[in-house]
Formats: structure tokens, C-alpha cells, sequence
């Protein structure tokens, strides 16, 4: 069953291990666990706390979206940087400064210092880049060739079961025991005896390091943009990316809040269905196309399911579906953005395969990161700096339905390279 791998950073082509198992690269395996359960739960946590952001740092809708959505800009960069770094030097010291990077970012972020916010946000896209290529890194080299496909899913599984957990969990903490910046600080020891462990457990490389000059790692990424395929996969798959990462992950808890009108407690635990949906939806939609040999029909089921979903959350009255279908399925159908995952490295030749994975995450969240800030503009704009109401979010809200639409039909010039096209 191929391995469809959704919003991760590029892939090092490493040699996988094809008998035994090693366990001193499992231990350090799940430690980067850890790492990429907390960099998805930092990523997720501000959309619960909108209101002590803007007033500690003093930002209007439109600057909360921009503060956030730094994230997106170093994420997506030095989603190409981290598998190259692996490639060249290992994990022993690459991953720990990835944690290492994500820790002060946490702990600047805390500061409730507009500029040391804005440096730290940028600091923790940075870090995180290296949770996923690191966990897999780790993971061919720990596991038996038969047993990757697994440990790569429940990578992924706790990744989004993180930024799950940064809203249904960390709403309770930061308003009750603790405050919002405690929380960050507290994040940032606990990321910080992360970064200790993984440099403790993780063993050195035996091979000596690539020779020549650095830049030469990034020359496969030519092949790759020369492609047409590629900018099709990677502009469908940012599409559908926007309504969780955007949407979701920064804007849905508001939209309940004073869109519906619904508790604060509430407005999380449904907020928080969107990533735990994806969790169930990502693995599901990719055994079926896996299953079938089809990609594209499951592509085209999951982005339908989505607009569904998405304009029964924005057009129909509260409470009209049980409370947490509707976000539930939103992210089950946002599943379907892992397939152009796979698909970008089955039209682009094998010995190119983790630079296509590189690049398609570089393009999934280039737009995320301009489109944080555009989408808080627009809300600003139709709202004339009055609150948000239904109305302006539904204006909004439009706006993601259309990039969905639009995915749908970048969708219908990607070439299908499910097995059962190939045996046809």
C-alpha cells in the first residue's frame, strides 16, 4: 500500500532497513513523536486564545491572522532545508536543533512582546519543519522495510491528533489553572527536555557526510519544477489545505463563538472535530485509492465531501446537524489532500521522489502563508472593524468554498497513477 504523505516537509532518500530491527533508532523515533505531536499542538493553540492575543499585543483581526500565519512563511522554506540537511549530515545533531528552534520560538511567543511574538512564530515554522522528515528519517532506519508503512501512518495519526489536542486540550488550561503565556512557557521547557532526549538517544550515522558543495543537494528540485504535474498537485493539495489550516486551525473557534453564538468550551470541542476527522480520513481515503488503483476518483470524493460540509457549516442554522458531524467530516474529506502526495512522486521520475515531496510541501504552504493574512484582511474589510458576525463569515467563508471548486478542477488534469490506470 503506497504511503500518502500529507503536509510534511521533504523526505531523505535514505536506504531503508530491510531486515531486523534497530532499536536504538525506534527509541529515538518516538521521542520525534513527541516533537511532531507538540509542533502541531503550538501550530493550532492561538485559534483558542484570538481575544488575549489581540489585546496583549495590541493587533487588530487582520494582524492576529498575519502574527499567525508566520508560521507558514520559515515552515515552507525549511521544509526543503530539512530532508537536504538529513541527507548531508544525519539526525544525530539536525533533528535536536529543529526541537532546539521550535523551543525558543514557543518561549518568545510567550513573551506577550508584539516583535519577540513575530520572530518567534517565524522560529517555531522553522523547527517544525524537521518533526515529520526527522520521524521518518528515524523510522527507516529502525524498522524492517514491512513495517514503514506503519510507523509512517502513526506518524501521522499523532501529528494531527496534536493539533487536536492544541485546541480541545489547551482551551481548558489557558483559561483556567494557567494563563496564556504560561502556557508558553511551559511548552517551551517541555520542548526544550525533548530536544535533550533526542540528542541523547539518537545514534550517530555510521557513513561519513556528502561530499561537495552544499547547494548541489537542491538539484534535483529542476527535475521536479520542470514538470507540469507537479504545479497541478501542489495547487490542488494547497486548496485543500487552506479550510483546515486557515480555516480550522486558526478561525473555526471564532466562527462558533461569534458566528453561532455557542459556548466557549463547546466552540472548541467542535473546532477540534476538523483535525481529529483528518486523523481518520487521511489513512481511510488512502487505503481506498491504494485499494482500488484509482487516486483520482477518491481525490474528487474528498474534495465534494468537503464542500459539502464546509456550506452546511457556513449556511445552515445551528445546531440543524448533531454538534459534531459537520467539522468531522470537514476534516475526513480534507483527507483527500494527502493523495497529490503521492501523486507528485509517481509523475516524477524515482530518483527524484523526496524533492517532489519537498516541493509540493513548499507550494501547500507558501499559500497558507499568504493566505493567514489575506483572509484576516478580508474579514477586517467586510466587517468595516465592527465585530464579525455570520454574515461576514459566511462572506469569507465563500471565498474558501471557491478555492475548493477550483482544486476540484486542477484535480481533473492530474494525470491518474493509481495501480489498476497503470495495468489498463
Amino acid at each position: 500500500m503506497a504511503i500518502n504523505v500529507a503536509q510534511q516537509p521533504i523526505i531523505p532518500r535514505v536506504k531503508p532497513a530491510t531486515t531486523g530491527i534497530h532499536p536504538a533508532f525506534i527509541t529515538a523515533w518516538f521521542f520525534c513523536l513527541l516533537f511532531y505531536f507538540i509542533q502541531y499542538a503550538v501550530r493550532s493553540a492561538p485559534s483558542v486564545m484570538l481575544p488575549e492575543l489581540t489585546t496583549a499585543f495590541g493587533l487588530t483581526t487582520l494582524g492576529v491572522s498575519s502574527l499567525l500565519g508566520l508560521y507558514y512563511y520559515t515552515y515552507s522554506t525549511f521544509a526543503i532545508v530539512a530532508g537536504a540537511s538529513l541527507d548531508r549530515w544525519g539526525a544525530k545533531y539536525t533533528i535536536p536543533i529543529g526541537v532546539l528552534l521550535l523551543a525558543i520560538g514557543i518561549g518568545m511567543f510567550g513573551l506577550g512582546i508584539a516583535w519577540a511574538a513575530q520572530i518567534g512564530r517565524l522560529l517555531q515554522g522553522a523547527g517544525a519543519a524537521f518533526a515529520f522528515v526527522g520521524a521518518v528519517y528515524l523510522a527507516t532506519h529502525g524498522f524492517p522495510a514491512k513495517w514503514l508503512a506503519t510507523a509512517v501512518g502513526f506518524t501521522q495519526c499523532v501529528g494531527m491528533l496534536g493539533g487536536s489536542a492544541g485546541q480541545f486540550a489547551v482551551a481548558p488550561l489557558v483559561h483556567g489553572p494557567i494563563s496564556w503565556q504560561q502556557f508558553w512557557l511551559y511548552a517551551g521547557i517541555v520542548t526544550l527536555i525533548i530536544a535533550l532526549l533526542l540528542l541523547i538517544a539518537t545514534p550517530r550515522r555510521e557513513e561519513p557526510p556528502a561530499q561537495g558543495a552544499v547547494w548541489t543537494m537542491f538539484a534535483p528540485f529542476k527535475t521536479v519544477l520542470s514538470n507540469p504535474q507537479s504545479y497541478l498537485c501542489g495547487l490542488s493539495a494547497g486548496l485543500l489545505f487552506l479550510p483546515t489550516t486557515v480555516g480550522g486551525m486558526i478561525w473555526g473557534v471564532a466562527f462558533l463563538r461569534q458566528g453561532w453564538h455557542l459556548g466557549y468550551t463547546e466552540a472548541v470541542n467542535r473546532a477540534s472535530m476538523v483535525p481529529l476527522g483528518w486523523v481518520i480520513g487521511a489513512p481511510v481515503l488512502g487505503y481506498i485509492a491504494d485499494h482500488f488503483g484509482r487516486r483520482k476518483p477518491v481525490l474528487f470524493s474528498g474534495i465534494v465531501l468537503m464542500i459539502v460540509s464546509a456550506a452546511a457549516i457556513l449556511y445552515l442554522p445551528a445546531n440543524t446537524a448533531p454538534p459534531y458531524l459537520l467539522g468531522f467530516l470537514l476534516g475526513f474529506g480534507s483527507g483527500a489532500a494527502m493523495i497529490p502526495y503521492s501523486i507528485i512522486k509517481e509523475v516524477n521520475p524515482d530518483n527524484v521522489k523526496g524533492s517532489a515531496t519537498g516541493a509540493i510541501n513548499f507550494l501547500v504552504f507558501v499559500m497558507s502563508a499568504f493566505a493567514a493574512p489575506f483572509y484576516g484582511w478580508l474579514l477586517q474589510r467586510l466587517s468595516g472593524g465592527a465585530p464579525l458576525t455570520l454574515s461576514i463569515f459566511r462572506q469569507g467563508g465563500n471565498g474558501l468554498i471557491l478555492g475548493m471548486v477550483i482544486a476540484l478542477i486542477l484535480a481533473w488534469f492530474i494525470r491518474e497513477t493509481g495501480w489498476a490506470a497503470k495495468r489498463t
